[in-house]
């Protein structure tokens, strides 16, 4: 555990904000934020940390980025995310950086093939739902030009901003993931539960849900 004074932590700060030393690893990144109160639901690793500090809950309307936590929200089930992020790097490598239109090329002998690779999770149906999804995801960017139009619409185009007290606050579904399941499904989607919509409504900013004593929730309300 690092102990270090409100001096160092001021370097540190100015020292990770320059553009000099952004990028750099996780190990510089962690102390400089091991003081800092985040969501309950972070374990202490290195994988969690930085996703919770730099992606959960910001604000995504970029596309591939879009289908990519799709993919990942769905392959998640039954299983920790913790288990997702450690193979996040892994998905990119098999499924082309989660291009979509060269996800729904992939025939029978490329299903077969990702079945055996054991970066993944070897799940039949989450790897054919994979393709299948990245099919229905095109189809959907040439019904509304983008994903992103599509899929803001639940909120009205707004991220949604919450104020829990605690994690057990937190609902695992809402009406809003209620209604983008039951049209995602209309729409020949798979693994898109109205929990995994809501998980993935947190991903990608559609939700501010972090806890009011995390630093991360009055950071993503000024955002």
């Amino acid at each position: 555990m690092y102990v270090v004074s409100k001096v160092q932590l001021l370097l540190l700060e100015l020292i990770a904000n320059h553009k000099f030393f952004r990028g750099m690893n996780n190990d510089m990144y962690l102390l400089r934020r091991s003081h800092y109160v985040r969501c309950s639901w972070v374990k202490d690793n290195p994988l969690e940390i930085a996703y919770h500090d730099k992606e959960w809950g910001v604000r995504v309307t970029e596309d591939t980025k879009l289908f990519e936590m799709l993919i990942l929200e769905g392959a998640q089930a039954g299983l920790s995310w913790t288990t997702v992020l450690k193979k996040r790097e892994n998905y990119r490598q098999a499924f082309a950086n989660f291009n979509p239109e060269m996800i729904a090329q992939f025939d029978e002998t490329k299903q077969l093939e990702l079945q055996q690779n054991p970066g993944i999770i070897r799940h039949k149906r989450k790897i054919a739902s994979t393709i299948s999804n990245a099919r229905c995801f095109l189809e959907v960017q040439s019904e509304y030009g983008s994903f992103s139009r599509y899929i803001w619409q639940f909120v009205e185009g707004e991220t949604i901003q919450n104020h829990w007290q605690t994690l057990e606050e937190v609902p695992i579904t809402t009406p809003q993931s209620d209604a983008m399941s039951k049209d995602l499904k209309k729409r020949g989607f798979k693994f898109v539960g109205s929990t995994i919509c809501y998980a993935y409504m947190q991903a990608v900013g559609m939700v501010n849900d972090h806890t009011i004593d995390c630093f991360r929730h009055s950071e993503l309300l000024v955002d």
